[in-house]
């Protein structure tokens, strides 16, 4: 039953919840012998450091069945959502539309990892028009146009950003709202 009068909280799943970019990496590793420590550019997407020929393979990977289905947790995610999930109306939104397969292999993620959080709090969209009091996301794109806190989880493409209230990681989402 949600407590209409707690907080609504509305967190991101690729590159907040889970490590994406880790998995990415991981098959580019495995397929290409592209270094798991590359240098990444700040405010630039994984796939614009690497070479011309092996850039385009992300959407290939994003398309396979399975590939949102292994991604590990980002470190402390578990434990903090938990904890914040008294506080708060946890909500998930993530944009699920774009790779056909993401939407199962997010749901079966999530049933695994996070199996406290209630199926009507999972939201999968196209465009994140949400109401909620805090947003945690990567992409400034999804932060632009929320009412509410607008927390930026630190990623690669996002580190030239500094327009937002920057977390950069679990353990300082825990410290801003535990």
């Amino acid at each position: 039953m949600i407590n209409n009068e707690k907080p609504r909280l509305a967190i991101d799943m690729d590159e907040v919840l889970t490590d994406t970019l880790r998995k990415f990496l991981t098959l580019y590793n495995r397929d290409y012998g592209i270094a798991m420590d590359i240098h990444q550019a700040p405010g630039k997407e994984l796939h614009e450091n690497l070479p011309e020929g092996v850039n385009g393979q992300w959407k290939i990977y994003a398309n396979e069945k399975g590939f949102f289905r292994d991604i590990p947790p980002m470190p402390d995610a578990i434990e903090t959502v938990k904890a914040l999930s008294a506080h708060y109306n946890v909500y998930i939104v993530s944009a699920a539309m774009e790779f056909r397969n993401s939407l199962e292999d997010k749901f079966d993620w999530l049933g695994e990892h996070f199996p406290f959080i209630p199926w009507t709090n999972i939201l999968f969209t196209g465009d994140k028009i949400i109401s909620a009091d805090i947003l945690i996301d990567d992409r400034v794109r999804n932060l632009v146009h929320f009412n509410g806190r607008k927390l930026l989880f630190t990623s690669p493409h996002n580190l030239l950003v500094n327009e937002y209230e920057r977390v950069n990681n679990w353990k300082e989402v825990a410290g801003l709202l535990l």
